[in-house]
């Protein structure tokens, strides 16, 4: 069991308090003399009726008569906090013992196991391009999928992919005017963005385009053949496009139902919605009035009787709510859709929809290059695959000039892995409400808050074993404990302490929507581990069984960080 949970458990037994809210609010102290964790009385005060500070002192020596030696060097008081130091020879002992029974799978739990969660992620538009602004979601969706099934959560991944609307009214007429079958066949997104754009060009002079592009909405909703036909034949180019991208990036998803497979569930909405006497005409469409929640009117219906995204995104709450029964609906979406949401979710909730409190909106920022001088195919739009090959292509050079002997297999595997790496965590190290600017210099730095800063330390860890050779090896595997309680050093405590804090990470990440959270420890970790390599020996250590305990610690290491990694998406190496 971990220092926090016995913590917790401890705390329990003599506050008015959840071992759930007592873990959500027990602290992690910024400074190694403030003890390893704090937890704050300030809640207690009006339950208890005293001061926080008091109830420290009484809470400090209520817990100091339990059986609390073995674990806990000392608690101090400060404040209103109690402060837990935890006895450095059981941490090194437990931490070391539940890494090796953990194996591949530090922190992986069945908290969630029975769980059933939808995460809606990625999402591009048919016949426009994968840009880093979808880049942001794919990566963000599939962390926090990853979060929740290592928390043992049944997780589906959704592509709710953009398919449908008046722009593809627009789209069709394009195609018929100035459509090019073997420019399509060539590159299907840069073909179909050219008439698209052409189309908005040539509008401002022939407004009848507009009525032309209307009604060739209405006879795809219709179903028409001819428009239905070019649809299709759209949808399925664009996602060849698509699949090439997200193959390359390892994602898989679930569930690929675009816009257009809730149109039919539509009307259900409606006959819903006109049940609780919620539609209102206005000015021809069909709103709901959600004053009550200081929202602007919900559109429902367009004056045509055309469908708007708020009408499919409920359509689609109502297919999931019974074809997947969840206990979460998660959105993935940009900041921008706030409102949207707000509004979707209002419209559930006043309508009575199953499900409607288990929808929640995970908002993220923009992207932008540091220098503005990022060149794609698509003159101002940053193309994630180009964003990709440049990352990878600058990563092989960086390989390159420090391994001159490396194999070109290798060496092209190894920047394949580093370099769409790091631009993963430059999308998921940061708050995802921030905005991300992306430097090159940064994102590829080996020293810094980076994915190759990460790889490299998993690589120096692999080289240790390695160097250490099977039968030295062999003999970690059994390690006793006795030779554990050796980790007493402040760098290897500190190293252990961060080992430890993995799983918690692990789980507020989850809670909040954060994987920034869990990116956090593992850098942290990181940089704790190349501190004591620095300054103690591991190979070279004299005492055999602190060789054979720093081993261990060495191995704790690599598979915390190689696990916090993969549930980012990012592959190791074996050497940089």
């Amino acid at each position: 069991m971990n220092s926090d949970t016995k913590i917790v458990d401890l705390l329990a037994q003599h506050i008015d308090l959840t071992k759930e809210e007592i873990a959500e609010v027990l602290e992690i102290p910024p400074r190694a003399e403030l003890g390893d964790f704090a937890f704050p009385c300030f809640r207690l005060a009006k339950t208890m009726r005293q001061a926080p500070q008091k109830i420290a002192v009484e809470l400090k020596e209520k817990i100091e008569t339990a059986d609390t030696a073995a674990f806990i060097e000392r608690i101090e008081v400060a404040g209103a906090y109690l402060n837990f130091f935890i006895k450095r020879s059981y941490r090194a002992v437990n931490v070391i013992r539940r890494s090796l029974a953990a194996g591949e799978t530090p922190g992986a739990t069945d908290k969630l196991a029975g769980q059933r969660i939808i995460v809606e992620y990625s999402s591009p538009n048919i016949a426009k391009p994968f840009h880093v602004g979808h880049a942001f979601t794919t990566f963000l969706g599939e962390a926090i999928s990853n979060l929740y099934e290592y928390q043992g959560a049944e997780v589906f991944r959704f592509n709710h992919l953009g398919d449908y609307g008046t722009q593809f009214g627009k789209l069709i007429v394009a195609w018929k005017l100035w459509g090019d079958e073997e420019a399509l066949a060539k590159n299907a997104i840069t073909e179909l963005t050219r008439v698209y754009v052409k189309f908005h060009q040539e509008v401002e002079t022939r407004q009848e385009l507009d009525d032309e592009a209307r009604e060739a909405f209405r006879r795809l909703e219709n179903k028409e053949e001819e428009e239905l036909k070019l649809w299709q034949q759209f949808r399925d180019v664009s996602l060849e496009e698509f699949d090439k991208i997200y193959s390359r990036l390892k994602i898989e998803f679930d569930n690929t139902n675009g816009e257009s497979f809730y149109t039919n569930i539509i009307p259900e909405v409606i006959e819903r919605l006109r049940e609780k006497d919620l539609l209102i005409e206005s000015e021809g469409a069909q709103v709901v009035d959600l004053e009550e929640y200081d929202l602007k009117p919900c559109l429902i219906l367009k004056s045509d009787g055309s469908t708007i995204y708020a009408s499919r995104d409920l359509a689609a709450i109502l297919y999931r709510v019974k074809e997947y029964d969840y206990d979460l609906n998660i959105y993935v979406v940009g900041l921008p859709q706030k409102n949207h949401f707000e509004q979707v979710f209002a419209v559930a909730k006043k309508a009575d929809f199953p499900k409607a409190e288990n929808n929640v909106h995970v908002a993220f920022g923009t992207v932008k290059m540091a220098d503005g001088g990022f060149s794609t195919r698509s003159g101002n739009v940053i193309l994630l695959d180009d964003l990709l090959e440049t990352s990878v292509v600058k990563t092989s050079a960086i390989i390159r000039s420090n391994n001159e002997d490396m194999p070109e297999a290798e060496l092209k595997d190894s920047a394949e892995k580093i370099g769409l790496g790091a631009v993963r965590y430059a999308f998921l190290r940061a708050g995802r409400e921030r905005d991300i600017i992306f430097s090159w210099e940064e994102m590829l730095d080996f020293e810094g808050d980076t994915a190759p800063y990460l790889q490299y330390t998993i690589a120096r860890c692999k080289a240790l074993v390695r160097k250490a050779g099977p039968a030295t090896m062999a003999e970690v595997e059994s390690v006793s404990d006795a030779a554990l309680e050796l980790l007493l050093e402040d760098e290897e405590q500190e190293v252990l302490k961060n080992i430890e804090l993995f799983p918690l990470s692990i789980e507020r990440a989850g809670k909040a929507y954060e994987p920034s959270i869990m990116m956090r420890q593992i850098l942290t970790l990181a940089r704790a581990f190349n501190k004591f390599y620095h300054n103690q020996p591991i190979l070279r250590c004299e005492n055999r069984d602190l060789l054979l305990a720093r081993l261990a610690l060495t191995e704790a290491v690599e598979r915390t960080l190689s696990a916090g990694l993969k549930l980012a998406g990012i592959e190791t190496v074996e050497r940089m």
